[in-house]
Formats: C-alpha cells, sequence, structure tokens
C-alpha cells in the first residue's frame, strides 16, 4: 500500500524523536542489542547495595483453574491483578543486562510478556510501529523462536491518516491484555474483533504459533473501524480491549464503548452487557466470586448468571475528575482493579479527583467503601497503571507528568512517587511514600523477596535519558538498588510491565524490544 505524504509526517516524527539520536557502541552479550543513546558512560551502571529477602505477609495468590498459575498467566501476573509474583526477581547481585531489538531500528515494544510453564518459553505481544505480533521469545538470549502477525489496529490508520499520534499511543487493544490458559495457550483478543487460542508446538522445523480456536465477536460489537481504504467509516467502531476467564471457565471480554461481554468456549455462546455512556481502558480482575471492572465512571462487581449473561451485582460510582490528566490515557480511574486479603474480601483502584488522587478500597462482597486515602503532592498526582496487592497492603504508582515516549523530552521525567497503603482495623493508613520516579511502568512485587520493581528516570540538565530497574524495600520504602538498563529513547518502557520469571528474571518491554536483568550469582 503506497504512503501517502501525511503518513511520511508522522512516521517522520518517529524517526526524529527515535531513530536519529546518537548510538554507542552495541554491547556484545547479544547479535541484536538495543542501542543506546548517548551518555551511558556519563551515569552510574550500578547503585545501592544487594537486597536480603524479607517475605511480604499474606496468603498465596489463589490460582484461577482456568489461567495459567499465579506469576504466569497475565499482565498484572495473574487472576487477581495483583501484581506480585511467588518467586524471586533479581536480588542485586553482580546483575546482568541483555537487551534484543525488536524492530530493525524502528520503535518495538513487547508489551506484554508472560512465560509459559510447560515449555518454559517467553509469550509476548509486542508492536512494531503499525503491526501487532505475538512472539515466542527464548528466556535467555531473548531471541526470537516463532511470530506470528496480527491485525493492525483502527487507530493506527487514525494516527497516520489524521495526524494523531496520541489515538494509538492511547489505544490499549490489539492484544496488549491477553493472558496464558491453564495449558499455556495464548487467548488473545485482536483487532478482527475474535478471540483466539494460540498454541506454541514445536515442529522438525521449528517452533510455530497455531490457532487452535477462533470465536467472532463481530455479530455482537460494532466493529466499522478506519481502514487504509476507508479512513472515515460511517458505522461505529469499538475495540475490544481485554479477555481474562472467570472461575467457572467462561471467557470474559470488554470494550472501549462500555461492552462487557462472555464467550463459552464449549458452545461458542456470547452474551453482552452495555455500560450506556461509559468506557473501559483497562483490564479487569477475577476471584472465584465474580469480576471487578472499572470504567471511567464507576467500579463494578460482576457475575455471570445460569445462561452465562454478566449481571452487575453492585455499582459504586468514584470522583473521576474534570479532565485527563497528564500521566493518564483516559480520563477518570487509570487502574485495573485489583483483589486483595487472605480471601479477595477487598477490591482496591485509584479515583482521578483533584487536588489529590486517592486509593479506594471496596468491600468485595457488597461494595461498600472501607477508606479514601489521598496520595502524592496536590494538583501533581495521577495514575494510569494498576496498583500492587498482596494481604492487607498496596502499593501505587504517581504517573503525573509523563504522556508518552515521544514527548517527553530529553532529561525530563515523571513528578514521581510510590506509595503503601495499608488496610487496617480502622480504615486504611499510608506506610510510606519513596520518592523514586517511575513514569509509566507497571510496577511489581516479589513476594518472598519483599521488593517493589520499578523502572525509573531521573530528571537531568544534561539531557541524559538513563533508564534505571530499581528495587524498592516493600518493608521500609527505601530503594534498595538500581541497575541501568540503557539510555536513551529506546530504552523508554512507554506504559509496558515489569515482569518477572521464576528464574529470577527481570523482564521489561522498552521502545526499542525487550530488557532482560537478571543476577549473575
Amino acid at each position: 500500500m503506497p504512503r501517502t505524504g501525511r503518513r511520511r509526517r508522522i512516521y517522520g516524527a518517529v524517526g526524529l524523536a527515535l531513530c536519529c539520536l546518537p548510538v554507542s557502541a552495541p554491547r556484545p552479550a547479544l547479535a541484536d542489542p538495543i542501542p543506546d543513546g548517548r551518555g551511558r558512560d556519563a551515569v552510574p551502571a550500578y547503585l545501592g547495595a544487594p537486597a536480603v529477602p524479607e517475605p511480604i505477609p499474606g496468603r498465596p495468590v489463589p490460582a484461577n483453574p482456568h489461567m495459567g498459575p499465579p506469576g504466569y498467566a497475565a499482565m498484572h501476573a495473574d487472576s487477581h491483578a495483583s501484581d506480585t509474583y511467588p518467586f524471586l526477581g533479581p536480588m542485586g547481585h553482580d546483575p546482568q543486562v541483555l537487551t534484543e531489538a525488536k524492530a530493525n531500528g524502528l520503535p518495538g515494544l513487547c508489551s506484554t510478556v508472560n512465560r509459559a510453564r510447560r515449555s518454559g518459553l517467553l509469550v509476548a505481544q509486542c508492536t512494531r510501529v503499525g503491526t501487532f505480533t505475538l512472539r515466542l521469545i527464548d528466556p535467555r538470549t531473548l531471541k526470537d523462536l516463532a511470530v506470528h502477525e496480527l491485525p493492525g489496529r483502527p487507530s493506527t490508520v487514525q494516527a497516520v491518516t489524521g495526524l494523531e499520534l496520541d489515538k494509538v499511543l492511547t489505544d490499549t487493544s490489539g492484544g496488549a491484555y491477553f493472558y496464558l490458559d491453564s495449558q499455556d495457550r495464548a487467548v488473545l483478543a485482536d483487532s478482527a474483533f475474535r478471540i483466539r487460542r494460540f498454541a506454541h508446538v514445536r515442529t522438525p522445523k521449528g517452533w510455530r504459533f497455531k490457532v487452535v480456536d477462533d470465536w467472532d465477536l463481530r455479530k455482537h460489537v460494532p466493529h466499522s473501524c478506519p481502514t487504509w481504504t476507508k479512513p472515515k467509516p460511517e458505522g461505529e467502531c469499538d475495540p475490544v480491549t481485554s479477555v481474562q476467564p472467570d472461575w467457572k471457565g467462561l471467557i470474559w471480554w470488554v470494550t472501549r464503548k462500555g461492552r462487557i461481554g462472555t464467550l463459552d468456549p464449549r458452545s461458542g455462546r456470547i452474551r453482552v452487557l452495555r455500560l450506556k455512556g461509559e468506557e473501559i481502558q483497562n483490564s479487569f480482575a477475577a476471584s472465584r466470586d465474580g469480576v471487578s471492572i472499572v470504567s471511567d465512571h464507576a467500579l463494578y462487581r460482576l457475575r455471570a448468571d445460569a445462561r452465562g449473561r454478566p449481571k452487575v451485582l453492585w455499582r459504586e460510582t468514584y470522583d473521576r475528575g474534570v479532565r485527563r490528566k497528564s500521566g493518564q490515557i483516559d480520563r477518570g480511574s487509570g487502574t485495573t482493579p485489583t483483589f486483595l486479603g487472605d480471601r479477595a474480601e477487598y477490591v482496591a483502584i485509584t479515583d482521578n479527583a483533584e487536588p489529590r488522587m486517592n486509593v479506594l478500597v471496596h468491600r468485595a462482597r457488597d461494595g461498600k467503601r472501607l477508606c479514601k486515602v489521598p496520595v502524592f503532592q496536590k494538583n501533581k498526582s495521577a495514575g494510569d497503571n494498576s496498583l500492587i496487592g498482596f494481604g492487607r497492603s498496596l502499593v501505587v504508582e504517581n504517573n503525573s507528568g509523563y504522556r508518552n515516549f515521544v514527548e517527553l523530552a530529553p532529561g525530563a521525567s515523571s513528578v514521581g512517587g510510590l506509595s503503601r497503603v495499608d488496610i487496617t482495623s480502622h480504615g486504611c493508613r499510608t506506610v510510606w511514600t519513596s520518592k523514586e520516579r517511575s513514569p509509566s511502568t507497571v510496577a511489581k512485587a516479589s513476594v518472598p523477596g519483599g521488593l517493589v520493581y520499578a523502572y525509573t528516570k531521573e530528571p537531568r540538565r544534561d539531557g541524559i535519558d538513563a533508564w534505571y530497574l530499581t528495587a524498592i524495600d516493600f518493608h521500609t520504602g527505601r530503594t534498595a538498588y538500581k541497575v541501568l538498563t540503557g539510555t536513551g529513547k529506546y530504552f523508554d518502557n512507554n506504559w509496558a510491565p515489569i515482569n518477572l520469571g521464576p528464574d529470577g528474571t527481570a523482564y521489561i518491554g522498552v521502545v526499542g524490544g525487550l530488557v532482560a536483568v537478571r543476577d549473575r550469582r
């Protein structure tokens, strides 16, 4: 398909931001590492000291029988969206940094990286400038073993033909919120309005992805979307944001414009509920008793009836604010709901209040709000990443000041801050606040290690963009250590999460590809 002049202009803007930066010599760890920007030798490679494991108190997150085990299953680690892992991450002992470029010099962000338990391989959804791929990756070398092309998103067409880059940078559809099921198969809702299940199989010619199930949602979701031949269609387009199973095996899915659906994988029957006038930009959480979804207006608790239809058990509104703040990709709560407590008795989100964002904790059975805790500075608080939740503790990150990797000026960063909030017998209280600046990462925690992992960047007057994997003590809020992953725009994670592997490796999707940090000893 020929490029238009407008398309060349938008790709040129991205290229100017990314491709024309000074590049240092590639590191010898891999054949195709992510190139550094300037200043790598001018910033410290390691700060702090190795940590000593001190487990986080609380019961283990239960395993959804229709997903991979906790820590293997999804962007938010498990069905509860706890963002915690039941194994150690890197503890800071002589850490090694490996990188692998994924798009031949263009942006190649891996939005979600999950670990298949049986094969031990990484299954990742990655993005190139205008295309999407499902990748099978060797966890040690980060090399691709198989690549499957996915449909492109309508927002890419809008970004190019309408010169609206924000359209594509705030779109969470296309498969980033996929999960691995109990048989290590990737279940993904793509931009062609299909839910597909992919197995990865080994053949005499090597690994490949195989589509084992394919369900069409087009009868239930408006799909008149922009295309290259018709960039301004007359009908409605409602992209599918996320998929996840409940404890009974129904596959739930949500759309940007407030549709909530269930799919029975045995019969193929689809049921849909519409939240009129509301949008859903985030993923959702599931416990034994149902699912929790947050729209840009309210927090919901739902359960499927005998026929599989989604039914609202309760709805609680929150302060959605008056605008989309800097540090958000949509107005309203930026957090996927998180279940926590020994028996998932609580569900937590953040709101979008002024002058300070609040952490909200509700009772899961009836929606009663237990507490509302303001966090971070006045007029400088915003959240667009899920809370970490384990036991009776939550960790929240401040994304105020970050918009996307293109608009972040050289040497700039976010306002910063991470806070731990605990549920008490009398409500909630803030335990500590860290000053670390984690512009946009989905932070994670290691339960046995007692560390919170963030991806940080400090502002610098010399314009050097230095990115660090940063380990924060869950108990005290003190920074244990920081490992330099790289410098420059290619190392911006642009809303991608940290994922921990059972071998102690931390994986970070960045604009240039994929980064792995692991202890050498």
